[in-house]
């Protein structure tokens, strides 16, 4: 059975690499914006603990990961509750959330790649961690811990996504 990818890979307007991820959530923008902003929200589905400094500049401490080491990040925009932009592992993280009615919210998360070869290993990285997201925003238990990183990965590469980083934990 073939993995359901979410993720496109893209060329931005200025020429950098990146994958894309939009969901439609049933929580009004700022609720949403708490999933994508609080510490303890964050736990329940970002891969690093993240406690984050909300205003442009502003420090990121990225902690608890076992394939990374503790290190810190740079907020580069806030727009509280639209959109988030910071500096993570030599990459950026780009949340952009618009309220498409009082109740309901689209998330999309943009990770704007310093490589492209990073392509399909971080598009399933982020797969196994929008899954554990979308429960929690569903009220249920998470299971992103439990999602086949493995056949994701291999689904990206499969589908032509640039790939052939190392993957951290496994190389």
């Amino acid at each position: 059975m073939a993995a359901d990818l979410t993720g496109t890979y893209l060329t931005l307007d200025d020429g950098r690499p990146a994958v894309r991820f939009s969901r439609t959530y049933d929580h009004p923008a700022e609720r949403v914006w708490q999933f994508v902003t609080d510490a303890d929200e964050l736990a329940h589905w970002f891969p690093s603990r993240a406690e984050i400094e909300l205003r442009p500049g502003g420090t990121i401490r990225f902690s608890g990961d076992p394939h990374m080491a503790d290190s810190t990040g740079r907020v580069i925009a806030v727009d509280e509750p639209r959109h988030l932009s910071f500096e993570w592992g030599g990459d950026e993280l780009h949340f952009d959330l618009e309220p498409l009615d009082e109740k309901r919210t689209r998330f999309t998360l943009t990770n704007v790649l310093s490589a492209a070869d990073t392509a399909a290993r971080n598009g399933a990285g982020w797969e196994v961690c929008l899954t554990a997201l979308d429960a929690k925003a569903h009220g249920e238990q998470a299971a992103g811990a439990s999602a086949p990183w493995k056949e994701l990965y291999r689904a990206y590469v499969d589908a032509g996504v640039p790939s052939g980083a190392p993957v951290p934990g496994t190389d």
